[in-house]
């Protein structure tokens, strides 16, 4: 019979009005899964894009440290130590800290990250950083960061004007003499990059000995496990040594697992499933309530139970498809690219999250349609007629 009559579609369709309704519902919780599991994504990959531009294989820490925006500092005299090792072929300090940034046009103070290394040594996979380290010799000259929030100033415009700016950080004067690419994050809303000299300079309170991570990277061939064991038995117990990759997991977990943001996120997500599974039965019973007796009739004329559970099925397949599309649509080419817009964030749509949201769109109308369907299972044709 189905293969004949499209019974499915033509009760969902028999009234537009509700089918709209029941389209738009599922549309709006698709949309609330797409932005909670964008923003999720966006917090993780945000928060890990300056560990990813490391130029290290592997990198020292203090064990205190939770993330970027809480680093702990530790005697470079550790990082000094790796060098023992053979396998070594070079080290780099690096300094991190937030402070006041003046914007040049409206005067207002913001926070902003700034990153100190020394010009000598190669610490970033960052070209534009690169090509300017003999510029970073000079003094107060930092980089600025052309993709941070656009309350620190037009600094990139009038960067192209005038090929320097000038402002304050802190009370004290700076010049931008160049811009890279990195991008803000939930920590951070603009980043600078400058010498470890200029870094003392900006902040006067830290001592040159004292740095936050130590960069190490190992000679063609070297083992990078092997090497990391040997450094963790070799030095004190005040350090702990990461593989690159294990930097950027450790900031992924603590946003993830330890912060308020990522469970939100993740809470966002569930409550998108939750109100699609109200709304798709909301409709699914009540379709199946206003067609109780012509089910019933089918029943007594020798229906089996498997034939109403395909024809309450399709009913939830065909809902969650439609209610997908302009969900996804809406969510790929409006949301993502206002929010981005916004908030500079790295929001956009992947394949992944895709499919994960649609497989739980048509998970979410399965469970709908396995409560609607409990009513007219109980239904007998004999108390019915």
């Amino acid at each position: 019979m189905f293969r004949k009559i499209p019974l499915a579609w033509l009760q969902l369709s028999r009234e537009k009005s509700r089918l709209f309704v029941a389209l738009a519902g599922i549309g709006f919780a698709d949309i609330l899964m797409f932005m909670q599991l964008g923003f999720q994504a966006a917090l993780l990959n945000s928060s890990t894009r300056m560990h990813q531009n490391l130029k290290a294989d592997l990198v020292l820490i203090n064990p205190q440290s939770k993330a970027l925006i809480s680093m702990q500092p530790f005697s470079w005299r550790r990082l000094y130590q790796t060098l023992a090792l053979e396998q070594v072929e070079s080290i780099a300090p690096l300094y991190l800290g937030l402070i006041n940034w003046k914007n040049p046009v409206e005067k207002n103070d913001r926070s902003i990250l700034v990153l100190g290394f020394d010009p000598a040594k190669s610490a970033f996979n960052l070209s534009e950083v690169n090509d300017a380290r003999v510029v970073l010799k000079l003094p107060d000259v930092v980089l600025f960061d052309r993709l941070s929030r656009d309350e620190f100033g037009p600094i990139p415009q009038l960067y192209r004007e005038e090929n320097t700016v000038e402002t304050e950080i802190a009370g004290r004067r700076v010049e931008v003499r160049g811009l890279f690419s990195l991008g803000a994050s939930f920590g951070a809303d603009g980043n600078l990059i400058t010498s470890e000299l200029n870094f003392l300079r900006i902040f006067p309170d830290r001592n040159l000995g004292e740095i936050d991570v130590g960069l190490i990277q190992l000679k063609s061939g070297a083992n990078k496990g092997a090497v990391k064991a040997r450094l963790q038995s070799y030095l004190p117990q005040d350090v702990i040594v990461l593989t690159h990759q294990e930097f950027i997991a450790r900031e992924r977990n603590y946003w993830a697992n330890s912060t308020a943001i990522g469970f939100v996120f993740s809470l966002g997500t569930a409550m998108g499933f939750i109100v699609g599974i109200v709304i798709v039965y909301q409709i699914l019973y009540t379709d199946v309530a206003d067609h109780l007796p012509e089910y019933a009739t089918l029943k007594a004329m020798g229906y089996r139970e498997m034939y109403f559970v395909a024809l309450v099925g399709q009913e939830a397949l065909i809902l969650a498809l439609l209610g997908y599309v302009p969900g996804f649509c809406l969510a790929t080419f409006v949301l993502y690219n206002l929010t981005r817009t916004a908030t500079s964030l790295p929001m956009g749509m992947t394949l992944f999250r895709a499919v994960m949201v649609l497989i739980l769109t048509i998970l979410m109308c399965a469970i709908s349609g396995a409560i609607a369907l409990r009513k007219l299972q109980a239904a007998d044709p004999a108390d019915i007629f």
